[in-house]
């Protein structure tokens, strides 16, 4: 496995970038105080602006003292405006697979941004990064999420009673999709 870590990724609509600081207004404004946007999540929405800029603050240090870290904010290329972000929330190194999470400003819902987005993270994990599995999970009423991962090649593997824990400490069921280099290549 190559350990890239966070590079400047492009699409078509799109840039991907590390997290900067000068970020937290528009992560704040943009995503991480809205409640419904974080209504799935594992995280609750941010009460005020600090609590934006002290999350940028651990990524800043994830990116300088972990080799492994794969974490981007979502930046359409032609306003430079922050809408989201998408990253590499858990890896098992020993079975070459990355598990993603994203978050996305809902003003920005049903647009193909996110299936864009995860296209491309997937496709860097495989080509540059050289995972052999990325995996993601959404809440079973997420089922916006799920479409994302479906349109970005992922295949559906089931439902994973109480695997994780919602932004209100309950257990929830998750529906599983995984996609393998292999399948990319057929």
């Amino acid at each position: 496995m190559n350990n890239f870590g966070t590079q400047k990724i492009e699409t078509k609509r799109l840039i991907l970038r590390r997290v900067k600081l000068s970020d937290a207004e528009d992560m704040f404004h943009s995503w991480g105080s809205d409640k419904e946007v974080t209504r799935y999540l594992t995280w609750n929405a941010y009460d005020n602006i600090e609590s934006a800029k002290n999350f940028i603050a651990f990524c800043l240090d994830q990116y300088e003292n972990c080799e492994n870290i794969y974490r981007w904010v979502i930046e359409f290329k032609d306003n430079k405006k922050i809408i989201g972000m998408i990253d590499v929330v858990q890896t098992l190194l020993k079975i070459k697979t990355a598990q993603i999470g994203y978050v996305l400003s809902r003003k920005y819902w049903n647009n193909g941004i996110m299936t864009e987005a995860l296209t491309a993270v997937i496709k860097y994990l495989f080509d540059k990064a050289q995972y052999n599995r990325v995996e993601a999970v959404c809440h079973i009423d997420n089922i916006a999420s799920g479409k994302v991962m479906l349109k970005s090649g992922m295949r559906f593997e089931g439902i994973r009673r109480h695997g994780e824990v919602d932004n209100k400490g309950n257990f929830c069921d998750v529906a599983s999709y995984a996609i393998l280099k292999s399948d990319c290549n057929n």
